[in-house]
């Protein structure tokens, strides 16, 4: 098992963790992205780019999304630039999209992600 990533963060825990070809990323939130759910959804997003890339892999390896939002009615903003973000992935991944409320460091969004590294165990 090995951690992933040096993002700033937010309580005690890891980034990421790689296991045997499993990539799970911590809730990655980005609020000093900007004050607005769109902005704050593209922060979260590159910072998983880049937790990704340090355990091997790219956004095509995502399996699942899980998405908190801080409140439903900013749904369509995050899934503007979360559509963006998928729409050139031949599979995109399985997602669940939800309100939280009192998101840590009053993020407006949240985003978990499991991954799979396809090249690691063959």
């Amino acid at each position: 098992m090995i951690q992933i990533g040096g993002e700033k963060l937010y309580g005690p825990y890891s980034p990421g963790i790689k296991s045997y070809g499993i990539i799970w990323l911590s809730g990655q939130i980005a609020p000093e992205s900007g004050d607005d759910t769109a902005s704050q959804t593209k922060g979260a997003l590159d910072k998983i780019d880049a937790l990704l890339a340090a355990a091997g892999v790219d956004k095509n390896a995502v399996c699942f999304a899980q998405i908190l939002l801080d409140d439903i009615e900013d749904f369509a903003a995050m899934n503007e630039v979360y559509g963006s973000w998928v729409e050139e992935m031949e599979n995109k991944p399985a997602r669940a999209a939800f309100e939280a409320g009192a998101l840590p460091a009053k993020a407006k969004v949240e985003i978990v992600i499991q991954a799979i590294d396809s090249n690691c165990c063959e």
